[in-house]
Parts: structure tokens; sequence; C-alpha cells
């Protein structure tokens, strides 16, 4: 009995090591594929202007647009309660700013969580007849938002991070990287118990 237990600790240990290792490098493959669509996933605003991290997040798939990487931005993202405006529209106002063309962008602005920002966006891209999506985020998000995507059936989907992450210091990384790491964790204990 004492071996059984002993072998089911030391399981969950290493799944636990597995998973903490997985989520801090996903996403250092340096190649980017061609896609249709890059999904930037909302974070805050700020009275009309994107947060650091959600600018973070702009910048990079701006950059992906300016590269040829894809032909849409689809911008996520609803409005608190007391917002101006909503995440996605901020975005949207933040990459016509910076060159993107309106013809180019799409939008949802009815979630504020990952998965219904995911189902969401899912719906616009397609109405476009969108079927491959780099996904932008801040790289310790990226895992758990893939595998959010892909459970929302969207099959051709890539994470890719920004390199304008605001969480640049080890006082602003770690919180956010455990934090992600307890939510992808989470997220797969529920959906084994399907």
């Amino acid at each position: 009995m004492k071996k059984i237990i002993l072998f089911v600790f030391l399981a969950i240990l290493a799944y636990i090591a597995y998973t903490g290792i997985s989520i801090w490098t996903y996403g250092s493959n340096k190649h980017v594929k061609k896609a249709d669509a890059a999904i930037v996933l909302g974070a805050a605003q700020w009275n009309g202007r994107p947060s650091p991290v959600f600018e973070g997040r702009l910048k990079e798939a701006i950059e992906l647009y300016k590269e040829d990487k894809v032909n849409y931005l689809i911008f996520t993202g609803g409005s608190s309660q007391d917002a101006a405006s909503s995440e996605a529209a901020v975005g949207k106002q933040y990459a016509m700013d910076h060159g993107v063309p309106d013809k180019a962008i799409l939008y949802e602005d009815r979630s504020l969580k990952t998965e219904t920002n995911l189902r969401n966006a899912k719906e616009v891209a397609e109405k476009n007849s969108i079927q491959s999506y780099l996904l932008v985020s801040d790289r310790y998000h990226l895992k758990r938002a893939v595998a959010l995507a892909q459970n929302a059936d969207m099959k051709n989907v890539t994470g890719i991070p920004t390199k304008y992450s605001a969480y640049k210091t080890r006082d602003t990384k770690l919180p956010f990287f455990f934090k992600e790491w307890g939510y992808f964790m989470g997220y797969q204990v529920m959906q084994f118990f399907r």
C-alpha cells in the first residue's frame, strides 16, 4: 500500500513539474507560419487607452499584420461595468492609429474571459471564412489559451507570445506564471472529469 501511495505522489509531482515547465517554455519557437488572422486576447483598457499588458499584445499583432503573416486582426474583449468602451474597440482604434486599415480588423466585444473571447472570436472568424489563427497573448497565458481555443474547435491555431510583454521583471513574471500554472492545471483537471 505504501508503494502505491508513493507512486501516486511521485506521479502527481511529475505532472505538476511537467506542466510548469511546459507553460514556462511554451511559444519559444521563433518561426511564425502565415495564418488567416491573428486573434488578440483582450486585457484591461484604461479610459480608452490600452493597459500596458494589452498594448504589448496589440503591438505584436500589428507587427504580424505588417509583416504579412496574417490578413486580419481579430480583437476580443467586452467592457466592464464602468468602462467607457470595450477592450476590442480600444484595440481596433489603436491598430487603426498604427496603420492597420479598417477592412483588416474584426472584433467581438461581448466577453471578459479567455474562454468566451475565443468562442466569440471563432463566430466572427467563421462569418469571414477564416480557418487558421495566430493567437497573440503573453507567454505564460498562451498554453491555456491555445488549449481553450482547440477545445472551442479551432483546429489550426498557433500561440504567439508578444515580445512586448509588460511582464518583464521577476516581480511581475513570477506571480503571472504561478497564476497561469494554477489555472492551467485546474482546466486540465476539469477536462479530465468531464
